[in-house]
């Protein structure tokens, strides 16, 4: 591909890191959406500025930055740049073809052009001495985002359905970082619950019986729950989460579960539960989760980094696809 040429509203950036999602060989396959094809692949990286258009002001030249890949027009009108997926009620329209067209290629390359909108800075990045780590920002992004959801963490028990998958993985991180009491990984995958328990003491491992009653008892009783399964044969697991709060509890919904919730009225009325949705993350999010990198609050030694390079692309698919938990491909150009 010939180097990306500057233009209005954009930026030029060195891609120093970019995340290579566990299910990305599912997205080449044309298995999880339609994509504006053809286009560079890549929804989210940690790069350097190279050059700026005159009309962008929060970056320049030099700075390390996040590319988050939300592209947000307002009035539900959202696209990932680069990728699959579509916010507001997700079936898209007119407007976010346009966006698209304008916007189309991501950032599994060098050089990437990206939004002005998708890019928010982090200040001391550049000292970092590891920046493919930093690879994984998005996804702590997103479990944060979710969990900011259900307001404050600090002493409150949290469980995550899902844990063993590497956005669950990230909520577990974020959690214990922002203080929660209890931190319950929820999963099948014993090995990666094994992982995540030895992240200490505040956290618990439940592993899915796959019968509804019993998970929620083992899992609960917590005042958070957040959902980040993926595709899913039954809802079971979703509603034990569900079934695991306490009066006044909220579970946050983060994964991609394909299934209908039956929420029985009754119940979600006199426990006064709260049911939210939860989708990417926004430019404060970014900085509350970067600053607590900084502070060392959340320590990303405890996530586990392969990397790959551009010169393989099969060879990284299958390296993504066989990651989990607290395992994550970095792209690195």
């Amino acid at each position: 591909m010939p180097a990306p040429t500057l233009q209005g509203g954009g930026v030029i950036v060195e891609v120093l890191a970019a995340h290579l999602p566990a299910y990305t060989k599912a997205v080449v396959k044309g298995n999880r959406g339609a994509l504006p094809v053809p286009l560079t692949l890549g929804p989210s990286c940690v790069g350097r500025v190279i050059d700026v258009a005159p009309d962008v002001f929060h970056v320049d030249p030099g700075d390390i930055v996040l590319d988050t890949a939300l592209l947000d027009a307002g009035g539900g009108d959202e696209v990932l740049v680069g990728w699959v997926g579509l916010g507001g009620a997700g079936a898209g329209s007119e407007r976010t073809d346009r966006m698209r067209a304008v916007w189309r290629d991501g950032v599994f390359a060098e050089k990437a052009l990206c939004a002005k909108e998708t890019l928010v800075k982090l200040p001391g990045a550049e000292h970092h001495p590891d920046p493919a780590r930093l690879a994984f920002l998005p996804w702590l992004c997103i479990a944060a985002a979710g969990l900011h959801a259900a307001g404050p963490l600090t002493g409150r028990d949290v469980a995550v359905v899902g844990a063993t998958g590497q956005l669950g993985g990230a909520a577990v991180l974020v959690a214990l970082a922002e203080g929660a009491a209890t931190v319950t990984a929820v999963g099948r995958n014993e090995k990666a619950l094994d992982r995540l328990a030895e992240l200490g003491p505040r956290v618990r491992v439940h592993r899915l019986t796959g019968d509804r009653t019993a998970d929620a008892a083992g899992v609960g009783p917590v005042d958070v729950a957040l959902d980040a399964l993926g595709a899913t044969p039954t809802a079971d697991a979703t509603m034990a989460g569900y079934d695991s709060l306490r009066v006044r509890g909220t579970l946050v919904l983060v994964g991609g579960v394909r299934q209908d919730l039956t929420i029985p009225y009754g119940d979600l009325m006199h426990r006064r539960l709260t049911l939210r949705g939860s989708w990417m993350s926004d430019a404060e999010t970014v900085t509350t989760v970067w600053n607590l990198v900084r502070a060392g609050l959340l320590d990303l030694s405890a996530v586990e980094l392969l990397t790959a390079g551009l010169d393989d692309p099969a060879g990284a698919l299958e390296l993504a696809e066989r990651t989990t938990g607290l395992g994550f491909v970095a792209l690195v150009p």
